[in-house]
């Protein structure tokens, strides 16, 4: 993913948490606020000690930044997003998470209307 559609700053986590709206299944939480300041969508991923070492929490955000950017043409615009891992998650193959991320995005609608 491209350094400016991250989301890092702790003010915009705290604005979607706060003011955002959440959808969720066993395996991820997803928050989502809209801002119409920018162009694509942005993202920010959040994995606590609670799932595991660093070791895993890196790789689960990894694998989640991985699987947003090879789907990031499906997902609307204008929207700041949070995924935030659960318990769940931590022994799923790539194809679940993959499969659960894509759940969860539909569950929120941030995913665009399929051409069919």
């Amino acid at each position: 993913m491209h350094r400016k559609l991250r989301l890092r700053n702790r003010a915009d986590f705290s604005r979607i948490y706060r003011h955002g709206k959440s959808f969720a299944n066993r395996q991820l939480v997803v928050y989502w606020s809209n801002k119409y300041d920018i162009d694509r969508f942005r993202l920010g991923v959040s994995a606590s000690k609670k799932i595991g070492n660093a070791v895993v929490r890196n790789r689960m955000r990894r694998m989640l930044k991985e699987i947003v950017r090879l789907h990031e043409a499906e997902i609307r615009d204008h929207v700041d997003i949070i995924i935030i891992v659960r318990n769940g998650a931590v022994g799923l193959e790539y194809k679940e998470l993959e499969k659960s991320v894509l759940h969860v995005l539909r569950k929120a609608t941030l995913l665009k209307p399929s051409r069919r």
